[in-house]
């Protein structure tokens, strides 16, 4: 018999999987791919935007930590996870093929015996900030935070390759899930990385996400990881590798996932010749704290956040608290780490009571700040315009 189960019920189900189905309340949508309703302050961990696929973000004031917990790291993916058969850890196996010495297949147990390495990076989705582009564009509309910081723990995608024995002509790398849409005319989410990104030494296949096994929602039993590119290269679900001499056909590397070289303005077009992947993350901050709304007393205040810029070093976070007339410079927290993000906080004395907005703007190592506004593109993609937050200072 059939077993028919409800929208509600199947978002509930997969919540449980990553263990806050009991956290999130709140109406969903009946009609299927709508954004979903905000799940509101306090009642859960994550923000919905879309139900089918599970897409959700993580609320900003969730930044004030350095590591984000597994359970509100933002959910992204194009067809939600695989059917259970496909990662069944006694079965499953990552095949290694194409432009190689050496066909591999490979189990997890395999890739245990390879060494195990942890790195630290932020994880952000290519749309992040989308719901910003003025014209809008299609998507998802994620706001501030499909963006999280972890460890990652698993072995060299390099030593992997290696093992395989590379052929000279392969000069690019092709990534397949274990995920499948849901009618057979849907393309594949399939994507490559060039292969000097494939041998960089911090290039992963990971199988633990802080300290613990990979969630199903993140990609188990195993994901890619590019640390400094946007994570639409960090493949989830992973169970094919194929070095390849060309880049990858098909709709999710040669139109999904593009945008022009150059700025555009909306509406005007572009031939395929002047677009180009997505890849290293742009600089960028937020605040995490105050909030949105939030209102604060005259008196010190503690504006916190974040701030990271790929594959380079935060050189410096600035603070605005007068709308962006006047800026000074935040301390920055820790010790640096390639790929993760930096804590930042300024301590803010109100001098006037009312409504006043909070900004903030990071530059990096090579001298880079993060813009006023980002450029319009078709996608949507690379946000990374000013960050702002809107409080009420009380008297």
């Amino acid at each position: 018999m059939r077993m028919t189960v409800s929208r509600r019920g199947w978002l509930r189900s997969v919540l449980q999987g990553i263990g806050i189905g009991a956290l999130v309340k709140g109406a969903i949508p009946a009609a299927e791919g709508h954004q979903a309703d905000a799940i509101g302050q306090g009642s859960g961990p994550l923000t919905v935007r879309v139900t089918r696929p599970f897409d959700a973000e993580t609320p900003v004031r969730e930044f004030t930590s350095w590591l984000t917990p597994n359970e509100r790291f933002f959910v992204r993916s194009h067809f939600g996870p695989p059917a259970a058969e496909a990662v069944q850890l006694e079965t499953w196996r990552l095949t290694v093929k194409g432009l190689v010495k050496e066909g591999l297949s490979l189990s997890l147990k395999d890739l245990h015996a390879f060494e195990s390495v942890t790195v630290t990076a932020v994880l952000q989705c290519s749309g992040n900030g989308r719901a910003n582009h003025r014209p809008k564009v299609p998507g998802v509309q994620w706001e501030r935070g499909a963006v999280g910081n972890a460890q990652w723990t698993g072995v060299r995608l390099r030593d992997v390759l290696e093992r395989a024995g590379v052929k000279p002509q392969g000069v690019h790398v092709q990534m397949q899930g274990a995920d499948r849409p849901a009618l057979p005319t849907v393309p594949l989410f399939t994507r490559s990385i060039p292969i000097a990104k494939a041998l960089h030494p911090d290039t992963l296949l990971a199988f633990e996400m802080n300290g613990r096994p990979l969630p199903l929602l993140h990609g188990a039993p195993l994901r890619v990881i590019t640390p400094g590119w946007m994570a639409e290269s960090c493949m989830k679900w992973l169970t094919e590798l194929t070095v390849r001499a060309d880049e990858t056909p098909g709709y999710y590397m040669q139109q999904a996932y593009r945008m022009p070289e150059t700025s555009i303005q909306p509406g005007s077009g572009l031939p395929g010749t002047v677009m180009v992947p997505v890849e290293q993350m742009p600089v960028k901050s937020l605040i995490a704290a105050p909030g949105e709304g939030d209102t604060v007393r005259k008196g010190p205040v503690t504006v916190q956040g974040v701030a990271w810029a790929g594959e380079f070093a935060v050189a410096h976070v600035e603070v605005s608290c007068d709308d962006g007339k006047t800026w000074e410079q935040a301390r920055l927290l820790g010790e640096g780490q390639p790929y993760a993000w930096r804590q930042w906080q300024y301590v803010w004395t109100p001098r006037t009571v009312g409504p006043t907005a909070l900004l903030c703007r990071a530059t990096d190592a090579r001298g880079e700040q993060q813009p006023a506004t980002s450029s319009w593109n078709p996608g949507g993609f690379l946000w990374s315009g000013w960050d702002r937050v809107a409080v009420t200072v009380a008297a």
